[in-house]
């Protein structure tokens, strides 16, 4: 289709891989006939370009360039349509299009003054005439309403509205009753409760005005659940445990609470936020734990700790953040999973460390559930779990991340609504970076990403449960990452020479302009004018309260601005100086010369009207896991195709764990890199020296526990993490505790408030008995859908130091090796206790270090056999083991390896079959059962037919060599959009001694593109090498 006006034109282009390249449509056809017998035989994939406002000389020239690669691509300019045989879809206009930004990127390097917009979408065309149920199957599998929507062919004109929508009129607001405040609240879809639009209409009466609509919508999202955390800051009037199993236990911890109360001298009212925060104080100011990092700033867990770094002793500061993004994954998969961990980027980032480590941690029903048993108002499991997985993957492969850990967890409460969690673990030395508070006439700077409409109510949408409208309506609310826009900030913020000008600084996440610049300073003016935006038409209201992913609010004194704004030059990052420090004590804020808002700090700081309950602490009333289970050939391989236990290494493959060359363990290991590896392990990311020290990142937490009792879930959860971290050759002397609450939403039922305080007492008990403290965490009370309910789940991460020479790897390593058993104490019941339990993780770390144990594994979901497989399945080995009660449920207890005595229960060796209990089994069908379960949906391998394909070897090429030596070797590093590895390759090169020089290519403004050319070829004209880092393919 062409629209031609004199030389410039609309045009749309179809373009598709050729044979051989076009996996993609491949494996559409494979899924479309997997979930719905379509029996299709072929089909055709198109990308779809709709090109505005192009020239024909660049469009012929991008038309093979950019839009295509010749040796790959067939381009199509005109398509016969068959009804019933093709179908389009799109993203939705105000959603962030990444293959059409990188076309238009690209076209600007071929026509420097184009001022084109692309908009991309795909077609399919399929063999035959597909019958309406077919096709409405075909839409329903491939559109996500939220998203994107069924594109019409038929049109080719697009246009984002400039109309500003108009502001809502609130006169007579001080005097509204009651029931009038009500319909306002549902007529505004606020997600504040009545009492506190009642807190806020007294507030105004005492200001003698009106308030404006973006003072409305402010509070709102300042006050929402996800940013004043209002749950778990509501008083806890009465506490009460009624528990046939653990009202001791729950007691004790309850005491514990409130001695640690008194030892710090606490007064104010309980809450689940100081139950959740109690013991990082109480290591603070009581045992004086000077490792934990105090500021004004609070974006992550942060801890110091000294390495050794090219001999010398250096002090440097690990923070790490888990973060979730539940309610925007449940109704938009790729998106909310990509930003989740954009978002926990963000958080140490804004402490100005650089992040290299990151875990992925998800909840989800039933994945292998027919699609027709999907409830109504729900996207099917698999659905969500496959795009959850491309969002977080891709976001993460792009930003150059390394992902080492990735578990999805299965139960079916999750139906309800999905978990998706990341964690992220990031360092800076000390001295490289300051916190001061920000005074009168310091400016703030936003940089990085621009705002739009996708994103608004984004903090109180997500502090809501999921209801049957939330697919519907909730567009506006999910974002998609654009995570080129964050590589960038990463790269400004690992200079010292930027971060030294910081006094502080915010992210930007789901509370937009208002909280992140709103919480940096009790007084504040904010220009609404001056942030950059995506689009023309957003009013004062919707730039103050758009979520706002892959940017920064940052104060500078007046005197650093130029230079600051220089190194954003650089960096190829847009910034706007958006406000300025006042001495006044309010949030203000202007769109050009009106105010719009004008609130007091104390106002705010309230979080609204302070909510109370009650919390009654019951048993749950699930089926007990400790029981015993008789061990039996047909037991022993259900267990290990079940879903929990079954390989997920398909799931883990589609993460980049190598990206950043820091990585210590790979995700699996061994020689068939089978075993799963338990926790992440990452060496510090240091550029131009060596160091010794890593961290390690783990998790704990099992959701059939949580069924049983919350209480000894959370015990649990923060006991099977310090055992992963001990499993690989850490130990518990500099260990740090984060936790993941997500819950139901609790309303006033005092039951279900007694969930999440047995779940924190929980922790409170283990945290005392470990001696080690949580010093963050984040909190999810809206696992509601309906009348589901998620299940009770505290995740507890551990992040600690470890010498790198002491890291041991899980899978087993010889035949003849001893295997030993080392159990947790625990009673009948499954009460552990810990402090005799850390005895044996104590010899263990011992004998780790003195090389006597080989090999370790922490029993998690399933029993010590699945342990064994585990292990046994890296290099292929085989066990020959007897034990009682060997398929018991045993968590956090250890399997280890070992070529000498050791002082442990032996119940095995290491041998070339494989035994259990005097039941022999094949290795294949061991093997069979642990890794096809979720072979359909997250293949181990990919079955490709190569055909006739040659097998080729470097072993006679000729190597060729320059024939004069050259000493001192001068290497040229480009960084393109999309470029992730200039580190790795700038470290390679200096650790062989070549002096690096890293040119970016820039395009934020008109002359840009020209300098960035000139001084790549200057630098060329002085290079031996030139060097091109990896990246990835902008949309593909």
């Amino acid at each position: 289709m062409l629209v031609n006006f004199g030389g410039i034109m609309d045009k749309r282009i179809f373009v598709k891989k050729r044979d051989g390249y076009n996996k993609e449509a491949l494996d559409l056809k494979y899924n479309l006939n997997i979930e719905y017998n379509l029996g299709i035989k072929d089909l055709e994939l198109y990308i779809i370009y709709d090109i505005y406002n192009i020239n024909e000389k660049t469009y012929e020239l991008a038309k093979n360039s950019v839009f295509s690669e010749v040796m790959i691509d067939e381009v199509v300019e005109d398509i016969i349509l068959q009804d019933g045989r093709y179908f389009a879809y799109e993203t939705l206009p105000a959603q962030y299009d990444q293959r059409a930004d990188s076309a238009v990127q690209c076209v600007s390097l071929l026509d420097n003054n184009s001022k084109i917009t692309v908009r991309s979408g795909k077609l399919i065309i399929f063999d035959r005439v597909l019958n309406q149920d077919e096709m409405d199957k075909v839409k329903k599998y491939l559109v996500n309403p939220i998203e994107s929507r069924v594109k019409d062919l038929s049109i080719l004109s697009f246009s984002m509205s400039s109309e500003m929508k108009k502001m809502k009129d609130l006169k007579g607001f001080s005097s509204f009753s009651k029931d009038e405040l009500i319909d306002l609240k549902n007529e505004m879809s606020l997600a504040m409760n009545i009492e506190d639009l009642i807190f806020i209409q007294d507030y105004f009466k005492n200001e003698g005005r009106t308030p404006t609509e973006t003072e409305i919508y402010v509070l709102d999202c300042y006050w929402s659940d996800h940013c004043r955390h209002t749950t778990f800051e509501t008083v806890l009037d009465d506490i009460k445990i009624e528990s046939e199993l653990f009202q001791k236990e729950m007691q004790s911890a309850f005491d514990i609470y409130l001695n640690v109360r008194k030892e710090l001298n606490i007064t104010k009212p309980i809450t689940l936020m100081d139950m959740a925060s109690i013991f990082g104080k109480y290591h603070k100011r009581v045992l004086n734990d000077k490792n934990i990092e105090v500021s004004e700033e609070i974006n992550a867990c942060s801890f110091f700790t000294d390495i050794e770094n090219n001999g010398k002793i250096e002090k440097w500061l690990i923070q790490f953040k888990n973060e979730t993004h539940n309610h925007p994954t449940e109704i938009e998969p790729f998106g909310g999973a990509s930003t989740c961990v954009g978002g926990a980027i963000r958080d140490p980032l804004s402490g100005r460390s650089y992040v290299y480590q990151a875990m992925r941690v998800t909840g989800c029903g039933n994945i292998l559930q027919k699609r027709e048993e999907t409830l109504k108002h729900k996207l099917p499991q698999v659905d969500i779990s496959t795009k959850a997985t491309s969002g977080y993957s891709s976001y993460g492969n792009q930003i150059g991340l390394a992902t080492t850990y990735v578990k999805e967890l299965y139960d079916d409460s999750y139906v309800a609504k999905h978990m998706e969690v990341g964690a992220v673990v990031g360092a800076v030395k000390y001295g490289d970076f300051k916190r001061e508070t920000p005074v009168k006439d310091d400016i703030v700077i936003l940089i990085g990403g621009r705002t739009g409409r996708d994103g608004i109510q984004g903090a109180s949408g997500s502090s809501l449960i999921h209801t049957n409208d939330s697919l519907e309506t909730a567009s506006s609310q999910v974002q998609k990452g654009n995570a080129i826009e964050e590589r960038k900030i990463q790269r400004l913020f690992r200079k010292p020479e930027v971060t030294k000008l910081i006094k502080k600084c915010n992210d930007f996440g789901a509370g937009g302009v208002c909280v992140a610049i709103g919480e940096l300073s009790d007084g504040i003016e904010i220009h609404l004018d001056k942030v950059l935006l995506k689009y023309e038409g957003l009013n004062p209201t919707e730039i103050a309260t758009s979520e706002s992913q892959e940017r920064m609010a940052i104060v500078i004194s007046p005197n650093d601005y130029e230079i600051f704004i220089k190194e954003c030059e650089k960096e190829n990052i847009e910034y706007s100086k958006v406000a300025t420090i006042t001495d006044r004590r309010r949030l203000e804020m202007y769109y050009y010369d009106d105010k719009v808002m004008d609130l007091s700090a104390d106002f705010l700081a309230t979080s609204g009207v302070r909510q109370h309950s009650k919390a009654l602490l019951c048993d749950n009333n699930g089926s007990n896991p400790f029981e015993n289970k008789l061990i039996s050939k047909e037991n022993v391989l259900n267990e290990l195709s079940s879903l929990n236990v079954a390989c997920q290494k398909g799931i883990a493959q589609r993460f980049d764990a190598s990206i950043g060359a820091t990585t210590v363990l790979m995700p699996f290991s061994g020689k068939n890199q089978l075993t799963p590896v338990q926790a992440g392990i990452q060496a510090l990311p240091t550029i131009h020296s060596t160091s010794d020290t890593a961290t390690i990142l783990s998790y704990g937490f099992i959701p059939k526990i949580s069924h049983y009792s919350p209480f000894l879930s959370a015990i649990y959860a923060v006991l099977e993490s310090v055992a992963k971290v001990y499993a690989v050759g850490g130990d518990k002397s500099n260990l740090y505790f984060s936790f993941q609450e997500y819950f139901e939403k609790l309303g006033k039922d005092s039951k279900k408030w007694g969930k999440v305080t047995q779940s924190l007492l929980g922790t409170i008990y283990a945290q005392n008995e470990i001696g080690c403290p949580s010093i963050g965490g984040k909190d999810s009370m809206s696992g509601t859908f309906n009348e589901l309910n998620v299940v009770e789940t505290l995740i507890s991460f551990a992040c600690t130091p470890v010498k790198i020479k002491n890291v041991i790897s899980p899978e087993l390593k010889t035949i003849g090796n001893y295997i030993y058993y080392v159990p947790i104490v625990k009673n009948s019941k499954g009460y552990p206790e810990i402090k005799e339990t850390l005895k044996s993780y104590e010899l263990i770390n011992e004998l780790i270090k003195s090389g006597k144990i080989l090999s370790a594994y922490v029993q998690e979901e399933g029993s010590v056999v699945s342990s064994l497989v585990k292990m046994a399945v890296g290099n292929g080995l085989g066990f020959t083991v007897n034990k009682e009660n060997i398929l018991n449920f045993d968590p956090a207890s250890i399997v280890v390896e070992s070529n000498c005595e050791l002082p442990f229960e032996k119940i095995g060796m290491v041998s070339e079959e494989i035994s259990i209990n005097g039941i022999k089994f094949d290795y294949d069908e061991i093997y069979n059962a642990y890794t096809k379960t979720l072979d359909k949906i997250y293949p181990l391998y990919q079955n490709l037919d190569c055909g006739n394909c040659e097998n080729l070897s470097n072993y006679k090429i000729e190597k060729k060599y320059f024939k004069e030596y050259i000493e001192n070797v001068n290497v040229l590093i480009s960084v393109f959009p999309g470029t992730n590895c200039e580190y790795d390759v700038e470290k390679a090169f200096i650790d062989v001694g070549a002096t690096t020089k890293t040119v970016i290519f820039r395009n934020k403004k008109e002359d840009d593109i020209e300098k960035s050319i000139d001084e790549l070829v200057n630098g060329i004209k002085d290079a031996h090498i030139i060097m091109i880092p990896g990246g990835f393919s902008s949309g593909d």
